[in-house]
């Protein structure tokens, strides 16, 4: 089988929770090979969500494609393996608020030292600079913070959270890229450098037409729910028996789909002759537009809308979602052999590569399984790492994978 895009890349990924293991999965992913240094009792996320046959499958869906290595980072004899480590490494990921690895010994000037061609992957709260950048930091947070959560929800609802943990998401896949953006600069002569990614900055990426919008007026965008900020109509309309999700996103695709139920006319009167009236009059629009599909199926209306055109589709549950034909055929859902746990599902690989398809190479560790072939590797002798696991230096994990 072909190599991956990142076969031969070393990694050691000192990163725990969701942020920075959602970065170094995706390393993983892409062939890097990833070694997950773990605290003495493993991360948190061990021990979180639900369980099948003793194994978090939310810990097992973010650290697959990663080997475990469980060294107490707390003595320096951890500190001195995990420097050998890095000196056959190309990147360090790490998520410990800013200056933690400093108080650690691993200054950026100690780390030159240890390896000038270290590439070193941040993920933190706000920064490393700015008045924030001590502050503890959790999704929650950023989401209030960067802006996001005060654009949900309806002026009724008040500030809404979106359920998944976005930041810590859009983060550490901003991590990932610029991970790799750095490898590519290596590769052409450029310089080993430091790459940052914070949620609360990150999540203040991906606001769009709201930050462009409020930068040009001073203003702030009012929450409108489903419906849309500036487009009309768009958002949830009622069938006879459930909601369809319509997104005619440009003019053309709002004639179409007034067309097809019934409603062109409407275009014609001033209140709805462009976007700007229709947002302004939209609660109208939308009374009339449910009105006009009322007495058809989701199913009818899905079908007819979208050979049309027009953007539709049903808002379906996780569990209908995950079960959907087209999730099947892109292969998002996986059923993973794990020894000793079963099968373990989990979502799959959402970038697709045409001659060399992503795969899991290693499933979710254990613990520390993996201790004693990382060190062999970085030329420990058998003696050396029995004296490591004997001082509690070193976990003694069993190699399951």
């Amino acid at each position: 089988m072909s190599s991956l895009p990142l076969s031969g890349v070393q990694v050691i990924d000192l990163t725990r929770i969701l942020s920075g293991p959602f970065c170094s999965m995706i390393l993983g992913d892409l062939g890097a090979e990833v070694v997950k240094v773990e605290a003495p009792g493993g991360d948190h996320v061990r021990q979180q969500g639900h369980k099948v046959d003793d194994l978090s499958w939310y810990f097992a869906g973010f650290n697959r494609n990663k080997q475990s290595l469980e060294l107490d980072l707390r003595k320096p004899e951890g500190v001195a393996v995990l420097e050998r480590l890095l000196a056959r490494a190309d990147i360090l990921t790490e998520n410990f608020r800013p200056g933690v690895l400093d108080k650690m010994g691993l200054t950026e000037a100690r780390l030159k030292e240890i390896n000038p061609d270290l590439i070193v992957v941040s993920v933190n709260g706000y920064g490393s600079t700015g008045p924030y950048a001590d502050r503890p930091a959790f999704d929650f947070i950023a989401q209030a913070m960067s802006g996001y959560m005060a654009t949900n929800g309806t002026p009724e609802t008040g500030p809404l959270r979106t359920a998944p943990p976005i930041t810590d998401l859009v983060a550490g896949l901003y991590a990932a890229l610029g991970a790799v953006a750095a490898l590519r600069g290596r590769e052409n002569g450029g310089p080993a450098q430091r790459v940052e990614a914070s949620m609360m900055m990150s999540m203040m990426s991906m606001m769009a037409y709201l930050s462009s919008n409020a930068l040009a007026t001073g203003r702030d965008p009012v929450p409108t729910g489903n419906d849309h900020p500036i487009a009309s109509p768009y958002g949830l309309f009622r069938a006879s028996d459930g909601d369809i999700a319509v997104a005619p996103s440009t003019e053309v695709i709002v004639q179409r789909f007034m067309k097809e139920i019934g409603l062109s006319h409407l275009l014609d009167e001033p209140r709805f002759a462009n976007n700007a009236m229709r947002v302004q009059n939209r609660a109208e629009l939308n009374a009339l537009i449910n009105e006009a599909v009322a007495d058809g199926t989701q199913a009818e209306w899905i079908a007819r809308l979208n050979k049309a055109g027009v953007p539709s589709g049903r808002v379906q549950s996780l569990t209908e979602a995950l079960n959907d034909p087209q999730v099947a055929a892109q292969e998002m859902v996986l059923d993973v052999p794990h020894p000793g746990h079963g099968t373990v599902k989990m979502t799959g690989f959402p970038i697709k590569f045409s001659e060399t398809p992503l795969r899991i190479r290693h499933t979710t560790p254990e613990l520390g399984a993996h201790g004693r072939e990382i060190l062999r590797a970085a030329g420990y002798e058998e003696a050396e790492i029995d004296a490591l696991v004997a001082q509690g230096i070193m976990g003694a994990g069993v190699e399951t994978d």
